[in-house]
């Protein structure tokens, strides 16, 4: 089998796509946050990418922001496109983002590149858990960030009195008379599906299926599930079955006791 013909193994191929997507994600924004305020009746938004860089009413959710004493933080080794408050706690793996993602993205041409199936196997399996590995330690930092941000409040702000709060990574918060919510922008979508697609190469792994057998792949899996849910219940009503059958055994032998 050639090389070309190799690829087109779904195992293979799947790990070249979510490479492509991570790249993709790095130029779209990774999380949007919308605010609401009583001087704001319409609202804001301020997207935030993998790097330095923030899009949206930048202006207007960095004044409102201040206005409690909560600044965007500085990435220290890239300039970013908005002005950082000297009172800004440093953040500088945030310049370090693209990196992560790079490290991933090609991680995966490597693995789909094996020269064996067993190199191949365990290729899938270590990407799996690093990248993993690698976002939820992502996911951890920023929220940790977003922690010690939100517990550094400016005490000479404009509003002042106001307790230390966390802004979710993923959520809604309200802080005085703000409130936000954050979530997922385009390129953490597609970080998502990246990710979903690393899962289910995995779970190739044992299989050459190709990508011509992915519909009917893609037509067998709710028959599998659907007999997986039914083995699930089978398997409880026979355990509560036999459940009942050892207490009633019980209580016979406690009778003639």
């Amino acid at each position: 089998m050639s090389k070309r013909s190799t690829l087109t193994e779904l195992r293979r191929a799947l790990p070249l796509a979510a490479a492509a997507l991570l790249l993709v994600a790095i130029a779209l924004p990774m999380w949007r946050i919308t605010l609401e305020a009583p001087q704001y009746p319409d609202g804001l938004f301020v997207e935030l990418y993998a790097y330095p860089r923030l899009e949206g009413d930048v202006g207007e959710t960095q004044s409102l922001n201040q206005y409690v004493g909560f600044y965007y933080p500085d990435p220290v080794y890239l300039e970013p496109n908005y002005d950082v408050h000297p009172n800004a706690i440093s953040v500088p793996e945030w310049s370090l983002g693209p990196l992560a993602f790079l490290g991933v993205a090609a991680t995966g041409v490597f693995v789909a590149f094996a020269p064996t199936v067993r190199k191949l196997k365990l290729g899938l399996a270590c990407q799996l858990a690093s990248t993993l590995a690698v976002f939820v330690t992502m996911f951890a930092v920023i929220q940790y960030r977003l922690y010690q941000t939100g517990h550094s409040l400016d005490p000479n702000a404009p509003l002042r009195g106001v307790d230390g709060f966390t802004p979710p990574l993923l959520g809604s918060y309200e802080i005085a008379n703000i409130s936000g919510l954050a979530w997922f922008g385009p390129g953490g979508y597609l970080t998502l599906v990246a990710l979903a697609l690393l899962v289910v190469a995995f779970q190739l792994r044992d299989s050459s299926a190709t990508l011509a057998d992915a519909p009917e792949l893609g037509r067998a899996l709710p028959r599998r599930l659907a007999a997986r849910i039914r083995s699930g219940r089978n398997s409880s009503a026979e355990s509560e079955q036999q459940t009942v059958g050892s207490l009633s055994t019980a209580d016979e032998v406690s009778r003639d006791g």
